[in-house]
């Protein structure tokens, strides 16, 4: 039976880090000059390449996890550490240096492949997101569990499509003040999933706790 409240929180968790609205000024600049037709293929090739990227995170993330025997609980922690840099770092209104470095930003212009490198990866689905696929495909083990987590990762591609396809019209109606504000809202619901993930993985590493 399908955890429609589960895979409505993971979708949520999931959009939160993705945050594809707070990735608007970005997507823009590099592809600064471009035609709408150029901007609506890359917009799709990024929402594509997210998919894939996070689709194989929840099949076989747990997989990569087990060659290099860490254990889920590790992860959790790990994660959960990672995803608060983050949410902090989107509360103060920034792009977090977990997403892309600075080099990255600088050389955006200079790539062929920018719907892929920055744009999906790491800006999109980064650690932060990939993180969060591994967590939710272990709190959700069976394969029948590990195919429902595909709706929100469609829903999220879906999402990350509209949003790039129509960033020029929304960049113009938010303003940078809108933009700053929905970053700032979503990195405080993501604080409060990635303590969640800590708490969950410190009674996994430590049981008397959980007494």
């Amino acid at each position: 039976m399908t955890d429609w409240a589960t895979l409505l929180k993971v979708t949520i968790a999931l959009f939160a880090i993705v945050n594809p609205i707070g990735s608007i000024p970005i997507f823009i600049s590099a592809t600064d000059g471009w035609s709408r037709q150029e901007r609506a293929k890359t917009a799709k090739t990024v929402a594509i390449t997210v998919f894939i990227v996070l689709a194989v995170s929840a099949f076989v993330g747990d997989k990569i996890l087990d060659f290099f025997g860490i254990t889920i609980p590790s992860f959790q922690v790990g994660g959960g550490i990672l995803l608060m840099l983050i949410a902090i770092s989107m509360m103060h209104g920034k792009q977090s240096g977990t997403r892309q470095t600075p080099e990255e930003a600088q050389s955006m212009a200079e790539r062929n492949v920018i719907a892929i490198v920055p744009l999906s990866i790491p800006l999109l689905a980064g650690p932060g997101a990939i993180s969060s696929m591994i967590i939710a495909a272990q709190q959700n083990s069976s394969f029948a569990g590990h195919l429902s987590l595909l709706a929100p990762i469609f829903i999220i591609s879906v999402i990350i499509w509209l949003v790039l396809r129509l960033s020029v019209g929304i960049s113009l109606k938010l303003g940078t003040i809108g933009i700053n504000i929905v970053t700032r809202l979503m990195g405080l619901i993501l604080a409060a999933m990635a303590v969640e993930f800590i708490a969950h993985g410190l009674i996994g590493l430590f049981p008397q706790l959980a007494s």
